[in-house]
């Protein structure tokens, strides 16, 4: 959000206020803003960088050349030396994966970067990816992030269980889908013409699509005397795999509910019971004893 929906000085507000309550994870890519809101963090970090673990992406190409090029573009703009986590933002047709891997080791051996991981890759192609690591001693992708949430749930099949069995870090983008799950929308009514969803379709279709949910699980936020938006943090949270969600903020107000979100913990029967609210898992129809066991995370030992 910075350099989009906030300017400098709210930004440097915002990540101040942040780490005085323990946050410490700062994600971001090369693609936001075009380059500005790493402008922004590189300015509003000094004096504090060692204290941040930061994140940031590849967005154009997976090209070892790009990889190079478009880190120490990076780095430049975040002024520092070196970032904490490196991350292939998007798979591309024809990916040359041994070319992408060597690009990603050597910038880790050159000291740029501590550990590299991935975003929205599939299960077989993260493991592809590390087996060519693997067989080479080069560094291996330990994160991958994805978008998850109550209504988006393609991941629970091999993407999680993956991460469980090869120990790779899950950060979830989109926990709030777009705010449809923050009580931002309500089901049937125009919506807010200054909103994020007020030109995407996606969130049309959602509030048409899960107009019932959406007024049960508000219910069931107000039963309990929450927020929709740490509801919806709340059951990503307690999700097998995830490792902990991603919050955009663009104010004190949004970061201060993102926080306050991470302190609601669910019973297994109130995370039972909100997924039951959405019929969105993914169904397989193969029958007999193979279903269900894409998404099992108990079939490896720990």
């Amino acid at each position: 959000m910075f350099g989009d929906r906030c300017d400098e000085a709210e930004s440097d507000r915002i990540l101040g206020a942040a780490m005085e309550q323990g946050v410490t994870f700062i994600d971001t890519a090369a693609s936001y803003c075009n380059g500005t809101t790493e402008e922004i963090l590189g300015k509003i970090m000094q004096g504090r960088r060692d204290k941040l673990f930061v994140g940031t992406k590849i967005s154009k190409s997976p090209d070892a050349a790009w990889i190079h090029e478009c880190l120490d573009e990076s780095l430049a703009r975040l002024q520092t030396e070196y970032v904490d986590l490196l991350m292939i933002h998007w798979p591309k047709p024809q990916m040359n994966i041994f070319a992408m891997m060597e690009a990603l080791n050597s910038v880790a051996e050159q000291g740029k970067v501590r550990y590299v991981g991935c975003c929205n890759f599939p299960a077989w192609l993260l493991a592809h990816c590390n087996s060519v690591a693997q067989a080479n001693g080069w560094a291996k992708l330990r994160c991958n992030q994805i978008p998850y949430n109550l209504v988006e749930r393609g991941v629970e099949v091999e993407v999680l269980p993956q991460a469980m069995a090869e120990k790779i870090a899950i950060t979830v983008y989109r926990p709030l889908l777009m705010g449809v799950l923050a009580g931002k929308y309500t089901p049937g009514a125009p919506l807010p013409v200054d909103s994020r969803g007020y030109n995407d379709k996606r969130v049309v279709d959602w509030l048409e699509r899960f107009g019932d949910s959406l007024n049960a699980f508000a219910r069931f936020a107000a039963d309990r005397n929450l927020h929709p938006a740490q509801l919806a943090v709340a059951w990503v949270r307690k999700s097998p795999g995830v490792s902990h969600p991603i919050s955009g903020v663009s104010s004190l107000r949004q970061l201060q509910a993102s926080i306050d979100a991470i302190g609601v913990e669910l019973t297994d029967a109130e995370y039972a019971e909100l997924t039951g609210f959405f019929d969105t898992a993914v169904k397989e129809e193969s029958g007999g004893s193979f279903v269900g066991l894409r998404r099992a995370t108990d079939l490896v030992a720990a």
